[in-house]
């Protein structure tokens, strides 16, 4: 029995060996096996990402074809590297370099050699890639926007790197992914699934044809078109109002929560981040620290509200019942505690209720309804918590849980906030610049723009949104259920009769539009940055909240615009005119529009660096635009306008 037992053995592993091979070629081709084959060639068929349109259906961004050249590095044969560089346009350098990337990547995986060939450039190499084994061309999609406005909204496209592929095994070196915007936001709708080949070689490692005739092929599906909030119209208008100037613009629908303008201030062209020359203009925008083009002021920028913010301590105070709507402070130019003075524009010994401190932003009245609210039950660490969770009842101190690939919390402080400051006693006199905006309080411009969107609702807001609509999909529940604030709906009447009258006899009276009913409040915010390790005040921002009409409202608007001086000078001119611009489709206040088109603050801004002196109560003459920069903007103002029409 010992003479068969090595002869059994041999034929059973044999067997064995037989079976294993049978099972995984004949019953388990799968698409993952194949993936994992050497002997099997993939080649993927990228699909054409979606469209992407505007609330009225206008095209902002389509596809235009691009060619790849692309590697597989242990596939590479000798070749005339000189006459491939010189067809790819590139150095020898660069050659060696995109090289030996792919080659780290992986020796036997393809992966994109120079991406971006132009048409004309494809032609020409198409005809002589047969000279070079291991390289072939990849047909794919590049983004054509269609608008040269929001950049900032509908974001760029660009090429993977290392920590993408590791976390998403969906991208390969080479692929492109939504960076910022709308683009990033909404990347797995918009970028479609590859399609794949299969493709079978032989020993000397030549392609032989499709493997098992493609039965495991397929075909690449297009990515869906999305709908998006943004007016293009509205957009392009708050863009070319904010020219030489820098900050946020939000305008909100308060019935639905969508965003209607999202500006931010400078821009760029988004068609600079196509093709060959991305990173290059990429580059440019990010190392621009000083104007920073790249960073969204209107979802990103932190400020101190300034006195839109008298509005959330009204609203506190009344539902707190510290305070009636007739109740009066008076003011002596200002509000005074211990040796210290918060001055105000109103005359001496002039009595305020809520409707007129709201009218003329009087500190005093606001000042006293905070401490108000702080000192209820005589309990200011109580009062302060209390204080706190209103304000973030409205969203204000807190990420929105939206669908905008950036944003920032802002501030909205609570007594463990403070507890490393006061660790043992707190008074309400610490905290006092809170009544008015400033202190410890930031906010971002989306947040103001919900704020004054929840106030035009009389206490309840939509989550603020970018996606208006997907194709075969319908929008989730968060952008559909309407947030209560903690405010009772009655408070909200005097506040916004308060807010009328900012328009009607206060702070906003020159700005007002014939047959609609604005209501908005200004605010001046003072301004301090670092020179030399020096606190140093710069001229103060500008800053104003609004929402029309007054009954049924259609718009809700935050402006911020730094260095602006006051709140009516530059940000109750650009919501005022955006607000006319989306109700009526037409302006009336070309004098307003003239003005912002003629105004820049660009020497504003180079102050801390030419070293001229700052003047912080805003009595400067204003720089003027030079007449050849006037007429490019009024040339870009009637095509907006042409549009409309």
């Amino acid at each position: 029995m010992r003479q068969f037992l090595l002869f059994i053995s041999v034929i059973g592993v044999g067997l064995l060996f037989i079976s294993r091979l049978f099972y995984l070629q004949v019953y388990n081709t799968n698409t993952q096996s194949l993936y994992e084959d050497n002997a099997i060639r993939k080649v993927f068929d990228l699909p054409k990402r979606g469209f992407v349109y505007d609330r009225n259906g206008e095209l902002l961004v389509s596809n235009q074809p691009s060619y790849d050249v692309m590697v597989i590095p242990r596939e590479v044969e000798p070749l005339d590297t000189l006459e491939f560089c010189q067809l790819l346009k590139i150095e020898k350098e660069d050659f060696i370099s995109k090289y030996e990337k792919a080659y780290h990547y992986s020796p036997r995986l393809e992966s994109v050699f120079v991406s971006h060939l132009s048409k004309e450039d494809y032609a020409v190499l198409q005809e002589k890639m047969r000279k070079f084994k291991g390289f072939y061309i990849q047909k794919r999609s590049l983004r054509h926007y269609t608008t040269t406005i929001g950049a900032n909204v509908l974001g760029d496209i660009g090429e993977v790197n290392n920590r993408i592929i590791s976390r998403d095994p969906y991208y390969r070196m080479g692929d492109l992914i939504g960076k910022q915007g709308v683009e990033a936001s909404y990347e797995n709708t918009l970028r479609g699934v590859k399609g794949i080949k299969f493709i079978q070689k032989d020993r000397f490692n030549r392609n032989i044809g499709p493997y098992k005739d493609g039965k495991f092929d397929t075909i690449p599906v297009q990515g869906k078109d999305i709908t998006i909030t943004i007016d293009a119209q509205l957009q392009a208008y708050g863009e070319l109002l904010m020219k030489n100037k820098r900050g946020g613009v939000i305008a909100i629908e308060p019935s639905s929560g969508e965003i209607l303008a999202m500006v931010a201030a400078p821009t760029y062209d988004p068609n600079i981040l196509v093709g060959r020359e991305r990173s290059k203009n990429f580059t440019k925008l990010y190392n621009d620290s000083i104007a920073k083009p790249l960073f969204n002021r209107s979802l990103q920028g932190v400020y101190e509200p300034g006195s839109p913010f008298k509005l959330m301590n009204a609203l506190i105070a009344l539902q707190e019942g510290v305070i009636t709507p007739q109740e009066s402070v008076t003011c002596y130019k200002g509000y005074r505690y211990g040796n210290r003075v918060m001055k105000c524009h109103c005359n001496y010994g002039t009595r305020n209720n809520l409707i007129t401190g709201i009218q003329r932003s009087c500190n005093a009245y606001f000042a006293t309804t905070y401490r108000k609210i702080l000192d209820k039950d005589g309990n200011a660490s109580h009062g302060i918590d209390a204080w706190s969770k209103h304000a973030k009842s409205f969203g204000l101190g807190e990420f929105l849980n939206n669908d905008l690939y950036v944003g920032q919390k802002g501030r909205i402080p609570d007594r463990d906030y403070y507890r490393g400051i006061y660790p043992k006693t707190f008074y309400s006199t610490y905290t006092i610049s809170n009544a008015i905006g400033q202190g410890e309080v930031a906010t971002t411009p989306i947040q103001l723009a919900n704020m004054a969107a929840a106030i035009a609702n009389r206490g309840y807001y939509y989550t603020p949104h970018i996606i208006k609509h997907i194709e075969g999909e319908t929008l989730p529940e968060q952008f559909t259920e309407p947030k209560q604030t903690t405010i009772e709906k009655r408070h909200f009447e005097p506040v916004i009769e308060g807010m009328l009258q900012v328009y009607k006899n206060g702070t906003a009276a020159s700005l007002q539009v014939k047959d609609i009913e604005i209501c908005g409040k200004t605010g001046t915010v003072e301004n301090f940055i670092k020179i030399d390790s020096v606190k140093t005040q710069l001229t103060d921002h500008s800053i104003f909240v609004a929402f029309a009409p007054k009954d049924n409202p259609k718009i809700a608007i935050a402006v911020f615009v730094e260095n602006g001086y006051w709140g009516s000078r530059f940000a109750g001119k650009v919501a005022s005119l955006m607000i006319e611009k989306h109700i009526k489709g037409y302006i009336t206040r070309t004098d307003l529009e003239e003005w912002l088109l003629r105004h820049s603050l660009q020497d504003e801004y180079a102050k801390p660096y030419t070293g001229e002196p700052f003047q912080i109560n805003g009595y400067t003459t204003l720089q003027v635009v030079q007449e050849q920069e006037y007429n490019r903007l009024k040339n870009e103002l009637n095509k907006i306008n042409k549009t409309d029409n």
